[in-house]
């Protein structure tokens, strides 16, 4: 889901190594979330629950299909306050089920700690969109988080032709890891344009990442809704994926989505 920004400010372009994380957090207070905008209510973002979505600032990684490109930077500032977000969630009590924290990556902000437990206290239980670039501070929420929607992009070889950046593969496997040890809900998702992957390259993830033990797999045609990049937005997915290797990937997990928004 793109971002439903509320307002607007000039954006400081950040692009920060993926071990260096700690470098946003010096000085940082408690719940000072850099929020980009927020949906008050969703029944897309986590399966079964009625949410409402906020989506935070900051991604290091420019991959190409990225949708909300705008939250890629981190600003000077919160565009939205913390303290307007924690106000209409106060007003959402009884009519949603949970908070998802999107992006961005969120797992980039050093004030998702704080920002989950204030949820918590509010009676909801938690989401989390991530792609898993940070997961020393994925290992730290997540005895917060409820259910994971964990983006990956590729079969590990392939990453830093999708992201941009060397050795993401590392992270994200070290993410996907921890949220399968974790036990806690999950869905795996990837998603895909035949310019950047073939069926042949679809079907050795889905293997690798029924080997690991992923249960719930969801397979997101791009869309070129957000996306400024104009070779894939002029790309064809008609057909795409193909019915066979659909049948292939759905046979490897407990449940399987192909979603074409």
């Amino acid at each position: 889901m793109s971002a439903l920004t509320l307002t607007s400010a000039a954006a400081a372009r950040v692009s920060p190594t993926p071990d260096r994380v700690d470098a946003l957090a010096a000085g940082a207070p408690a719940l000072t979330l850099k929020v980009g905008g927020i949906t008050p209510f969703s029944a897309t973002d986590y399966p079964g629950k009625l949410a409402a979505v906020v989506f935070v600032q900051g991604c290091p990684w420019r991959c190409g299909y990225c949708h909300n490109p705008h939250l890629q930077p981190r600003t000077g500032s919160s565009l939205v306050s913390w303290s307007a977000v924690l106000a209409l969630l106060k007003r959402r009590v009884g009519l949603i089920d949970a908070v998802v924290f999107s992006g961005g990556e969120p797992t980039m902000d050093p004030g998702l700690l704080d920002a989950m437990r204030a949820v918590r206290s509010l009676g909801f239980g938690v989401g989390l969109h991530s792609a898993g670039m940070y997961p020393r501070r994925l290992a730290e929420v997540l005895e917060l988080v409820d259910w994971v929607g964990l983006d990956v992009k590729s079969s590990w070889p392939g990453y830093d032709a999708i992201t941009g950046i060397a050795d993401s593969a590392r992270q994200a496997r070290a993410s996907a890891q921890l949220v399968l040890a974790s036990g806690i809900a999950h869905e795996f998702r990837t998603t895909v344009h035949p310019a950047l992957h073939t069926e042949a390259d679809i079907l050795a993830l889905a293997k690798t990442l029924q080997a690991m033990g992923v249960r719930h797999y969801v397979l997101q045609v791009f869309r070129a809704t957000g996306c400024g990049d104009a070779r894939l937005n002029a790309g064809s997915t008609l057909g795409y994926p193909g019915a066979e290797l659909l049948a292939q990937v759905a046979a490897l997990f407990d449940s399987f989505t192909l979603r074409q928004v």
